[in-house]
């Protein structure tokens, strides 16, 4: 059983046949014309689609397109929304004093989707100003200013050893590193062979903590380094006389 085709005329059928079989066409468009053409001809909206390898939604789109337009309708694609409205410098303004002197509420920072509704703007305007400013709320630096009156005598004390050091001196760099935590895995993991990477369990069983104290011999570059399971004055005094 055949649809209802649209009313045409034969002047009408011979230009959609001519723009279904043209060679120098635009393939969009020869598929519109032969969706039209196949309309024509009786067949369901269906069977068009699954005929021209294409879905039912775009054959309603340019059935419906030729019932208003006829065959210019076809040649030309409809208008678009064009480029995304560009904000005013006040509410771009306003985003980058919100987010450099300003945090939301139950928050620690700003996200593109709490700006963007504090804003009243979409997330990716909040995003492309953000992008612009190199604007990044996520991201946290630290920093530790001494209060030592003497900081930057010390200092120079300290660099002047290792920029130009005295005759016959001898410059070691002693740090510790406390809190290491002395971990075991529960089984013993396979080695790494080719193809396949090494193993090692997920879980592990704890041994309590350790005190790691290294030193550094600028001069040779040999390193002196003792664990210690306390982290006191006495322990860092004993490993210092080791060093001496």
């Amino acid at each position: 059983m055949k649809a209802k085709c649209i009313k045409y005329t034969e002047e009408d059928r011979a230009k959609v046949l001519r723009l279904a079989r043209s060679r120098n066409t635009a393939q969009k468009v020869v598929l519109r014309a032969k969706i039209v053409l196949k309309m024509m001809e009786g067949l369901k909206k269906k069977d068009i689609a699954e005929q021209l390898g294409t879905s039912r939604m775009t054959v309603d789109l340019w059935l419906g397109r030729y019932k208003k337009g006829g065959i210019e309708a076809l040649l030309k694609d409809a208008p678009r929304s064009g480029r995304v409205p560009k904000l005013t410098d006040e509410k771009e303004k306003a985003i980058v004093e919100a987010t450099l002197h300003s945090i939301p509420d139950n928050a620690t920072h700003w996200s593109v989707r709490l700006m963007a509704k504090a804003q009243n703007v979409s997330r990716m305007a909040v995003h492309r100003i953000w992008k612009k400013y190199n604007l990044k709320p996520h991201r946290i630096e630290t920093f530790k200013i001494s209060k030592d009156p003497n900081f930057v005598e010390k200092v120079k004390d300290i660099v002047g050893l290792y920029l130009n050091p005295p005759d016959k001196a001898l410059v070691f760099s002693v740090d510790e590193k406390s809190q290491i935590q002395a971990l075991d895995r529960t089984q013993p993991g396979l080695p790494m062979r080719k193809g396949y990477a090494g193993t090692m369990t997920h879980d592990y069983k704890r041994h309590g903590t350790t005190t790691l104290f290294a030193a550094l011999n600028i001069l040779n570059g040999k390193i002196i380094s003792e664990c210690m399971q306390r982290h006191r004055q006495e322990e860092f005094l004993k490993f210092l006389k080791r060093i001496e």
